[in-house]
């Protein structure tokens, strides 16, 4: 990798010490916050008094420490004039930004009476931020201080504020706020100070995305990830698949029970929720179908990835070939295969859409193939692979399956036409960035795939090479010479977990995240468009989203045409 295009890692900053300090924490209390205020109904504007009299209630509820008063506060405030801020056009919002977001160090930016004139040069988050909340309508400030807020606000332009600050500075402006009953969502920073600065993201971008003409937005996900996953218990899936199972089908049956976080399954169901309206509602066992169709794919693809790979294990426990042999397993794969085009056929849909469904099915399943036949072809002859050549294989293998899962759910709607090539794009950002995201886990996990003694292609080895000198590279070229050892492998594990390696990776990820956030600026269906910007907070959401001055931008963030 060329030098000027190394990044320079930074230590990940823990919140201060007023904030909970993780990513969970924070959501388990937003979580409480807006039970509480849909159970009481404050209604805004609060006075200070108020607004603590309802903290102190909620930190109770939550079980949570007196400490974190004023962030709680600040959430509280927010799903107070949630609603209100959602019934507000874009074109009449403010989006206010904080200047240490940027990267102090590389940002081009010059500023002007108002505040940072943004150059788009992709090093920190505000050009994402500041890039969509623009074509929606927003108008956007980098700045501080609540008198250009205010002059703002008077000349009748603005009607509502989002944004991000840092406690102290939310803090000093409430007052106004409040005398101004001015509608407003801040996203508080997880450090104060203009250096290092750290925010939640994906609460900024649900923040921004908020609408009233999105009806799914009250849709409780969790709860329907749980009516997804309660498809796949064995009871369920025999009913569906085989109610009265021969030897061959019962091992099927226990393979797709197995555990699994049904992400594909719950996305089609997702986007049937937010198109339904819009087309002839099916019916429940339909929409069943569907999901259970899309996992019997995956599912299937598993089988035939790990006889491939020749992993031994999955879920912590043996794989199917590994458990039955390898005859077996091909044999429940292709008949996974099978039973999840019948499902598709058996659906009550008209001809005209069955045609449809098959179709996204057979497409998506021949991508797979080809992905997965790249991916044989280099591990027949292993060598060092680009992050470029490692992000194609990813768009091949693993975004069809979220592909599919989409555009099923939107065929049974009836609405697929209008909202495929959006949820293409998003599909293959959303696969990548779930794939690096694998990579990282199998880095953390000691019960994860060793990404130095498995024969697959990895982001992680991948940048630890372009980033490394010419020893480092040496020493992960050596690794897959018929000579080497336990000890050459170690050498590589070692530089795939420097923390410099894995900060690229998180980067390289929030860049593929980003990407498919923004590709939702093209749906003009408010449901559907919020519903996928929440699910991508759903399924992130163990990872906490740094936004830090001193990020430069990924070598391989994609590009923005």
């Amino acid at each position: 990798m060329p030098h000027d295009r190394v990044t320079t890692a930074r230590p990940v900053r823990q919140p201060q010490d007023n904030v909970p300090q993780t990513k969970q924490q924070r959501d388990d209390l937003l979580a409480v916050i807006r039970q509480y205020v849909e159970a009481h109904g404050p209604v805004p504007p609060l006075s200070i008094g108020e607004l603590r009299a309802h903290t102190e209630a909620v930190l109770e509820q939550a079980g949570m420490d007196r400490k974190y008063t004023d962030y709680a506060a600040v959430l509280v405030n927010n799903e107070v004039w949630r609603e209100t801020v959602a019934a507000i056009p874009y074109e009449k919002r403010l989006l206010l930004l904080p200047k240490c977001l940027r990267s102090s160090t590389e940002c081009p930016a010059s500023f002007d009476d108002l505040g940072l004139l943004c150059e788009h040069c992709g090093r920190c988050a505000i050009d994402e931020l500041k890039s969509q909340a623009e074509q929606l309508g927003y108008a956007v400030l980098v700045a501080e201080g609540s008198p250009v807020v205010m002059g703002l606000i008077e000349t009748g332009r603005i009607e509502a504020v989002v944004g991000a600050s840092c406690l102290s500075v939310l803090e000093r402006v409430f007052p106004y706020m409040e005398a101004g009953a001015v509608p407003g969502v801040a996203i508080p920073l997880l450090r104060d100070g203009c250096a290092d600065t750290s925010v939640d993201l994906d609460w900024v971008w649900e923040a921004i995305y908020q609408t009233t003409d999105d009806q799914t937005r009250r849709l409780d996900l969790d709860a329907l990830h749980e009516q997804v996953n309660a498809w796949f218990s064995q009871e369920a899936l025999a009913q569906m698949i085989a109610p009265q199972p021969d030897e061959t089908e019962q091992v099927a049956l226990d393979w797709m029970a197995k555990a699994g976080k049904r992400w594909r399954p719950f996305l089609g169901v997702c986007a049937y929720k937010a198109l339904s309206t819009d087309g002839s509602p099916a019916t429940d066992k339909d929409l069943q179908r569907i999901a259970v169709a899309v996992e019997c794919f995956h599912k299937a693809s598993l089988v035939h990835d790990d006889i491939e790979d020749g992993d031994s294990e999955r879920y912590g426990e043996k794989t199917l070939h590994s458990e039955h042999g390898v005859p077996v397993a091909l044999n429940i794969g292709d008949l996974l295969l099978g039973d999840g085009y019948r499902l598709l056929v058996e659906t009550d849909a008209s001809d005209e859409r069955k045609a449809k469904l098959l179709n996204a099915a057979v497409q998506g399943h021949r991508t797979l193939c080809l992905g997965q036949g790249r991916e044989l072809a280099w591990a027949r002859a292993p060598r060092p692979l680009t992050v470029d050549q490692v992000l194609e294989i990813f768009r091949m293998k693993t975004a069809p399956a979220f592909e599919v899962a989409l555009r099923l759910g939107a065929v049974l709607a009836g609405c697929d036409d209008r909202v495929g090539s959006v949820l293409k794009q998003y599909s293959e950002s959303l696969g990548i960035a779930y794939q690096i995201r694998d990579d990282l886990d199998d880095l953390r996990s000691p019960d994860g795939i060793d990404l130095c003694a498995s024969r697959r292609p990895s982001v992680l080895l991948a940048l630890a090479y372009e980033m490394g000198d010419e020893a480092k590279r040496t020493r992960i070229e050596r690794q897959w010479a018929p000579s080497a050892t336990d000890a050459d492998r170690q050498q590589v594990r070692q530089i795939v977990s420097a923390q410099e390696v894995e900060l690229a990776a998180m980067r390289l990820m929030e860049s593929y995240k980003a990407q498919a956030i923004g590709s939702l600026i093209a749906l003009k269906n408010a449901n559907l468009k919020g519903l996928l910007r929440r699910v991508m907070g759903k399924i992130f959401n163990d990872f906490e989203i740094m936004g830090c001055c001193n990020d430069h931008p990924p070598r391989h963030a994609p590009r923005r045409d």
